[in-house]
This record gives structure tokens, C-alpha cells and sequence, in this order.
């Protein structure tokens, strides 16, 4: 009998075992399932976040960068910045029109960004971003403006109170009523509606995240605090047919005249391309997934330590078959391979119960945070393998103490 032909019949042999022992196999696989299933899950959703973003930096285009006072990983304490940050000047809106009047540049506007509730007739949102910019908002973002209008030129100069709302959030504050002309409460200060805004829909935009409504940057400056460090920036594309490389040197030189900065002098203002925003994401969601991975292992840990002491258990329940089988001419191979595979078989079969669970799972989260990808293929061939494996390294010790027993001493257990 060859090799394949022995592991078949041991695997008929181990599901027939399983079978007579279904409690006992059902919480030793368990292990394997949790640690499996979280591994799946955490795979789908950071695999749906990551296409998301990379979505999103589609719609506003590779070539879009953004001007910020700093760059940081993490954002920044307003309230207690380190000096080398304090000394840099915050963005103003003249060095935005700066840049928009380069030659090499197609579009730039000075935005700003603040948490607010909006409110109408009773009716309370959650808190959600609030964006202070101008009619290029799609754009950058993406989405498009489904009724109404945007901003004229004399409301974007004098600061008017007037909104673009997002579309799904007209719907939870107005219902049937046509939110159109009417006044809302935009973080506390009354704004007139003027249009709906419908985003993008595979915008990478988590609860919490969503554009819940648009005003004139000077509105918001004029009428709420802005965090000028973490919130405030200058979105920059440039004009068709020149390098990013060759608009962000522009820039540069423009800003650096600008605030009279010498040679010799560091550049007192970031530019952050698209690239750098997708490797932040990158380098965050799999610090996230490493940490799910670490947890995970624990729960496969215990789960192939069950493996083994339930191996160990059903060494000693079958003992009188393995002395039967070595009468009949089984060798320590035939032996130690039995119970190797039907240790494999258990926590393959955990593997794929966990690799189904963690899939659901993640398509579940992934859909409420509106980050839905494909599914990882590689991490769910990587699953079945090392559910195999554990079932492999943690039987190898029963199954060597299966393959050591004395036929004679096996026949006469009881």
C-alpha cells in the first residue's frame, strides 16, 4: 500500500473516530476555530480598508499632494506641541491662492476640517467631519452634487452661512421635508442649505468619518475653532501634463519665498503625496493585523495543546487497538502516521470551520465600516496550512507514544 493510499484510509479512520466522539472532538477544535476565524477576519477587514483606501486615492487622483504646517503619524496635541512645531507659521489662505496662481498648478485650496453635530427640528446626528472649503470639493473627494448648488464666489469671500449637505444626512435630519432653503444648526452655528452632496460610494469612510456637511472655508474659520496644526491644509493638483515631482518644486520654491526662508533654512511647511498617505495606512493596518495575529496565536496555542492532551486521552482509551494492530503487522510508521493524521484531520477541520466563520465576520465589519474587499486568498491558504501543522506538531508526541506501545502490554489493557 503506498503512501497516499495509507493517509486516505487513516483519514476515514480519524472522521470515523471523530464520529464516535463528538463532544469531545467539537470542544477540541474549538481552539483552533477562534484562533483561525480571528486571523480570517482580521485578514478580510484590513485587506477591505486597504482597497478602500487605495480607492480613494484613485478618485482624487495619484498626482494630488497636500501642504500641511506638519506631517505626523500621529496627530499632534494642539495644546502642547514641541517647539520645533510651534515656530512653523500656520497656513493662510493667501499662500493657497499663492500656489493656485503657479503655472504648474491646475488646482489649490486652502481646507479645514472640525467635528460637529447638525441639527434640525428636534433631530440630532451624531458627530461627524465638517468641512470648510470650496466648490473644487469633488474634485479632491470625489461624489458629486446631486440637487442644488454650490457656492458663489461672494459667499466664499464674505464667509456666508450656507451648506452643502450630505445627501444621506439630509435624509435622517429632514425625512420627506425638502431640506433645500432651509436652516440647520452646523456645529452649534445656523447655515442655509444649499445642495446635497452625494460622496463617492467606495470612499474609504468609516462611522464617524463620513463629510456630513461642506461650508466655506472662510465660514469656518471665521466661525469655529480649527485645529491649524492636524486639520488645516492645502490640497494641490497639478495642471495636466506636469510630474507631481515637478509641481511639489514649484510649491516649495513659491512657499519658501513666500515666508522668506533662506537657503540654509529647513522647510517650515510639509508636502504629503498620495504615496505617503497610502504607506501611513499600510504601515497602520498591518501593525493592527500583526497585534490580531499575536492574539490569535494564543487561542491557536491552546487550541493544538488540546489537541494533544485529547490525542493523549484517546492513545490510552484505544490501546487494545493498537496491540491489535501491531499483532496483525502494523509498524511504529503505521502507527505514529494514524494518529498524526487524525490529528491533522481534527484541527483541519477546525481550520476550515475558522476560515469560514472569519470570513463572514469580516465581510459583516467590512460592510459596516463600508470597507468591503475581496477575499484574501493567500491568508486563507496560509490558514488550512497551519491548521494542518498544529494538528501535525502537537500530535507528534501522542502519536510517538502510540507508536512505543508494547503489543503484548496493549493486548492486555482493559
Amino acid at each position: 500500500m503506498n503512501l497516499i493510499d495509507t493517509v486516505q484510509e487513516n483519514v476515514a479512520v480519524a472522521i470515523t473516530t471523530l464520529r464516535t466522539s463528538k463532544l469531545r472532538s467539537a470542544l477540541t477544535i474549538l481552539g483552533v476555530v477562534i484562533g483561525i476565524s480571528t486571523v480570517m477576519a482580521m485578514a478580510t477587514i484590513v485587506n477591505g480598508i486597504q482597497q478602500q483606501i487605495v480607492r480613494t486615492i484613485e478618485i482624487a487622483g495619484p498626482t494630488t499632494f497636500y501642504v500641511m504646517k506638519v506631517f505626523s503619524q500621529t496627530p499632534l496635541n494642539p495644546d502642547a506641541l514641541p517647539k520645533w512645531v510651534r515656530v512653523r507659521p500656520d497656513l493662510r489662505p493667501n499662500e493657497a491662492d499663492l500656489i493656485a496662481a503657479l503655472p504648474e498648478i491646475g488646482y489649490a485650496a486652502i481646507w479645514a476640517q472640525t467635528l460637529g453635530r447638525l441639527e434640525y427640528g428636534g433631530v440630532r446626528s451624531q458627530p461627524t467631519t465638517l468641512n470648510g472649503a470650496d466648490d473644487g470639493f469633488t474634485e479632491i473627494m470625489g461624489g458629486e452634487l446631486v440637487v442644488g448648488r454650490w457656492f458663489t464666489r461672494s459667499e466664499l469671500k464674505s464667509g456666508s452661512n450656507v451648506v452643502v449637505l450630505d445627501e444621506a444626512h439630509a435624509r435622517r435630519l429632514f425625512g420627506r421635508v425638502n431640506p433645500i432653503g432651509r436652516t440647520l444648526s452646523v456645529g452649534g452655528r445656523p447655515c442655509e442649505v444649499i445642495g446635497l452632496y452625494a460622496p463617492a460610494k467606495n470612499i474609504f469612510t468609516p462611522p464617524g468619518a463620513e463629510n456630513g456637511a461642506i461650508i466655506p472655508y472662510k465660514t469656518m474659520d471665521q466661525q469655529y475653532d480649527i485645529d491649524k496644526t492636524n486639520a488645516l491644509f492645502i490640497p494641490v493638483k497639478p495642471r495636466k501634463g506636469v510630474t507631481v515631482e515637478r509641481a511639489q518644486e514649484a510649491v516649495t520654491i513659491a512657499l519658501r519665498e513666500q515666508r522668506g526662508l533662506r537657503p540654509s533654512e529647513k522647510n517650515s511647511f510639509d508636502l504629503i503625496t498620495q504615496d505617503q498617505i497610502l504607506d501611513l495606512f499600510s504601515q497602520l493596518t498591518g501593525a493592527f493585523f500583526l497585534v490580531m495575529v499575536s492574539l490569535s496565536s494564543v487561542a491557536l496555542l491552546v487550541g493544538g495543546i488540546g489537541v494533544m492532551a485529547i490525542m493523549m486521552v484517546s492513545v490510552t482509551s484505544r490501546t487494545r487497538e493498537i496491540g491489535l494492530r501491531k499483532a496483525v503487522g502494523a509498524t511504529r510508521r503505521d502507527i505514529m502516521l494514524q494518529f498524526l493524521v487524525e490529528s491533522a484531520t481534527l484541527t483541519g477541520i477546525g481550520g476550515v470551520i475558522g476560515i469560514l466563520v472569519g470570513l463572514g465576520l469580516g465581510q459583516l465589519v467590512s460592510a459596516a465600516i463600508n470597507a468591503t474587499g475581496t477575499t484574501p486568498l493567500n491568508q486563507t491558504i496560509v490558514a488550512v496550512v497551519v491548521s494542518i501543522a498544529i494538528g501535525i506538531v502537537f500530535g507528534i508526541i501522542p502519536a510517538r507514544r502510540a507508536a512505543k506501545l508494547d503489543p503484548v502490554e496493549a493486548l492486555r489493557y482493559e
